[in-house]
């Protein structure tokens, strides 16, 4: 039987001025959409600072923002600098389960807690930032990221988690009960695909217990959201989870096609499960914080944390 998801260390609140290091783990970034998070991020009084190797790019391997060595060495060296106060992802895409092996935890636990920020190919990094520093972390907009860009809502949301989390203690979704019910439970994880490949890697949960589990994906077909769903099951990570937070399946089928499969694969685990939750890839995503103890409503589809995300 795996160990219950437990509460995890939450980071202190970034204040005016507060030092960002903005790092891309996983796939290239474009310079003007990086160019665009900096302006925001500066227009909210904080001090941007870019990792060395934030805009390289593969020589063969095009969809990775550089060597995975560098891509790691970036992310080590923003934790480990002590005027740094939060790290945020520039994207996603893919890369992380590349270089997250070669990230120096021993190092990265010395330096202390502090906030990170991303989603989607983050996932990898969000699993690993739990179970290697006990680290609660922010699935939320990335810096180069078109919705943060381009939407306020997503920008106010990560901007109060920030900076003023006691007023986002309670994230009002308007998304509706798939299954109804209320659960108690700690939040954990991210994009489902991401959860299935980190199926047995040392640098994962073992499993989802205690937890209320937050899963979203993009650009899936309906019988690979089918096949994760079910390796999950299957490998008894899902086993003991207390409830389920649905956020955006962008790029995938249509959602009617979708639904079935959801009911179909999580409706008989007994638990409340909530959809349309409005995280992940879509417009306006709130931003979830991941490893603290909270309530889920499914009927009234608002998740109350127990304690502000961050000190």
């Amino acid at each position: 039987m795996s160990q219950a998801v437990r509460e995890l260390v939450r980071p202190s609140r970034l204040a005016p001025g507060a030092r960002v290091a903005v790092v891309a783990p996983s796939g290239p970034v474009p310079e003007e959409r990086l160019q665009a998070g900096l302006d925001v991020l500066r227009g909210w009084d904080l001090d941007p600072v870019v990792g060395a190797h934030v805009l390289d790019r593969h020589g063969e391997l095009t969809y990775l923002a550089g060597a995975d060595a560098d891509r790691a060495a970036d992310l080590q060296a923003a934790w480990c600098d002590p005027s740094v106060d939060a790290v945020l992802c520039a994207r996603g895409g893919y890369g992380a389960q590349r270089m997250v092996d070669l990230l120096d935890w021993e190092a990265m636990r010395a330096a202390g807690p502090k906030v990170f920020v991303g989603f989607s190919d983050v996932t990898v990094l969000h699993e690993a930032f739990a179970a290697r520093l006990g680290l609660v972390t922010l699935h939320g907009p990335m810096a180069a990221g078109v919705d943060f860009i381009k939407n306020a809502g997503a920008q106010e949301h990560l901007k109060a988690t920030l900076f003023a989390p006691e007023t986002v203690r309670t994230i009002t979704s308007g998304g509706s009960a798939l299954v109804p019910g209320r659960a108690r439970g700690v939040t954990l994880g991210g994009c489902l695909c991401l959860l299935a490949a980190e199926l047995g890697t040392p640098q994962a949960r073992p499993g989802a217990r205690g937890g209320l589990l937050c899963l979203e994906d993009v650009g899936e077909e309906t019988y690979r959201l089918d096949r994760y769903l079910t390796q999950l099951g299957r490998a008894g990570w899902l086993d003991g989870v207390r409830g389920v937070l649905l956020g955006s399946w962008e790029q995938c089928e249509p959602y009617e096609r979708v639904r079935p499969l959801l009911v179909d694969r999580l409706g008989g685990l007994g638990v409340p499960v909530v959809e349309g939750f409005g995280f992940g890839h879509c417009a306006g995503a709130l931003t979830v914080p991941f490893g603290v103890s909270a309530e889920l409503d499914a009927d009234a589809a608002t998740l109350t944390l127990d304690e502000p995300a961050l000190r």
